[in-house]
């Protein structure tokens, strides 16, 4: 409801308060990242190494197995497992093909061993030659590859039948001079549990962040561990090796499974130390970040990596205290700058008063607090030059708006019938904004609606908008059919997107900032109504 009497004091008080309460809860959040988590540290024995580590090359920009015409080049290869070896003593792979049957042979100095992969999907002329190709290759370096395995989570996706890769595992323990086994999600294993009989061993891919239901990063390594001894049951006598697990460190929260660095770290260093004292065979997902992942899984899926992408520097110690951040300095300066160039702007106006300086100075520090730690969540999500167009220019117009806001220059104009009431005016320029701003929030809740699985929260975009817009919307007479429309679609997709997953911080975060953006619009014309 709208205060029976307004004025420009309530206002740059409520913008002011909104601000600085903003500013702070995410300067403390940040400051928590930056504190060191102790957990378990992971002390190996003289000698010894992580058992295996999934490892594919395309971690450079550009460099995808989506594209049929990419290679990766032998000087690529041998220098990330140079780098791999100092952490690993094994690779898995998942396909021979674009440069990896190089693998084996620049592993063989290095004194690693490989699970050598055959790609087994849609087409069944190239699933043909992928495995002739593994199997002739597995038989040339008998010393270096532990086994061969036919197809990765081919049932999962639903690309061949059990009927099918039985035949393929057949051909290959017919062919293969190593032993044979095939990779999949441990519950469709035990639904097609008869392909054990075909296999030397069962390799069965466990991700607590991948269950259906997630599982929160306090209780995933007892997951593991009872999905192991379910999974040794059900295969008596068959010797399991764990194919896939891990943790990522970026990306979309999905209900208790959070990713980040500190987690990532956990994960790895209990998981291994458990692995070890229980004796269990494992290969880590992953070796090195792989960017290209984002396209298919979202921006999650690209950060599972051991190694840092770029660097090929590890991500985390084994041993030691974890923060997820390694300094403030970032976010700090762009606060400073946002809240001078905001202060600037405000003090050259018409109305220099100290609470609406203030106010506008504090919606300008947090504008370029906002702005900072987007443009590093740009770098860890944005896909393509598309992405960064559309969601980047999203971003510069929500940076833009603090600063067209001090530029604002209200009017005092009665209303018809409220004599004692403040009819704002706001520049053109901040109309459009808004109407722009709101149009980008509705497409933003409608697709994160329908299509929430690899798609993040876009709260960091939205968060200065909803701050300055929610505040001033309910000072604003009624907005226009369209922004009403748009806030409709935001108010239903927040609420439908945090139905579905109630508990999740990020699904809450992203409720707030929409119902913030929305609620002026849709609650202001409806006193309005009344009042007439």
């Amino acid at each position: 409801m709208i205060p029976p009497r307004t004025d420009r004091k309530a206002l740059w008080l409520t913008l002011l308060l909104a601000s600085l309460g903003v500013l702070l809860l995410l300067s403390a959040i940040l400051w928590s990242r930056t504190r060191p988590v102790e957990m378990h540290d992971l002390h190996l024995a003289d000698g010894e190494k992580l058992k295996c580590v999934s490892y594919a090359p395309y971690h450079r920009p550009g460099q995808t197995p989506l594209d049929i015409d990419t290679r990766i080049e032998r000087e690529q290869i041998a220098a990330d497992l140079a780098a791999l070896a100092k952490i690993t003593e094994c690779v898995r792979l998942y396909s021979v093909d674009q440069g990896l049957d190089q693998v084996p042979e620049l592993a063989r100095p290095l004194g690693m061993k490989v699970l050598l992969g055959a790609w087994i999907g849609y087409e069944k002329p190239r699933n043909a030659r992928e495995l002739e190709h593994a199997i002739a290759l597995a038989n040339a370096n008998p010393d270096v590859v532990r086994a061969l395995i036919v197809g990765n989570e081919v049932l999962l996706r639903r690309e061949r039948t059990e009927d099918e890769m039985r035949e393929l595992i057949r051909h290959a323990k017919a062919n293969a001079r190593v032993p044979v086994t095939y990779a999949d999600v441990w519950e469709f294993w035990t639904r097609h549990d008869s392909l054990a009989a075909e296999v030397d061993f069962v390799t069965v891919h466990i991700l607590p962040f991948w269950e259906d239901e997630p599982v929160d990063i306090e209780l995933a390594l007892e997951h593991v561990a009872e999905t192991r001894r379910h999974v040794g049951e059900h295969f008596a006598g068959k010797n399991i090796l764990i194919g896939e697990t891990g943790w990522p460190s970026a990306g979309r929260q999905r209900e208790e499974s959070k990713p980040s660095r500190v987690n990532q770290a956990r994960y790895v260093r209990e998981f291994v130390h458990r692995a070890h004292a229980e004796g269990w065979d494992y290969n880590l997902i992953e070796a090195i970040d792989q960017p290209w992942k984002r396209k298919l899984e979202g921006t999650v899926g690209g950060y599972w990596g051991m190694l840092d992408a770029a660097t090929l520097a590890p991500k985390f110690p084994l041993a030691g205290p974890v923060a997820e951040r390694d300094s403030l300095y970032g976010p700090v300066g762009g606060a400073l700058v946002g809240g001078v160039l905001a202060l600037l702007l405000a003090m050259t106006g018409r109305r220099t008063r100290c609470l609406r300086v203030s106010a506008l100075t504090a919606t300008g520090a947090l504008g370029g607090l906002v702005a900072v730690l987007h443009w590093e969540h740009a770098h860890l999500a944005y896909r393509n030059a598309l992405e960064w167009i559309v969601l980047g220019g999203v971003g510069a117009l929500a940076a833009l708006l603090p600063l067209t806001l001090a530029r604002w220059h209200g009017q005092a104009v009665p209303a018809t019938g409220q004599a004692d009431s403040i009819r704002w005016q706001p520049e053109r320029l901040l109309g459009m904004l808004r109407t722009a701003l709101l149009f980008a929030a509705a497409v933003a809740a409608l697709l994160l609606w329908v299509d929430p699985r690899y798609r993040d929260f876009p709260t960091l975009l939205y968060l200065v908008p909803a701050v300055v817009l929610g505040v001033t919307g309910w000072w604003r007479r009624r907005g226009s059919r369209r922004e009403r429309t748009c806030a409709a679609v935001i108010a239903i997709g927040v609420i439908a997107r945090w139905s579905t997953e109630p508990a999740n911080p990020q699904a809450i975060a992203w409720l707030l900032v929409g119902l913030t953006l929305a609620l002026p619009l849709l609650l202001v014309r409806a006193n309005q109504d009344e009042q007439r």
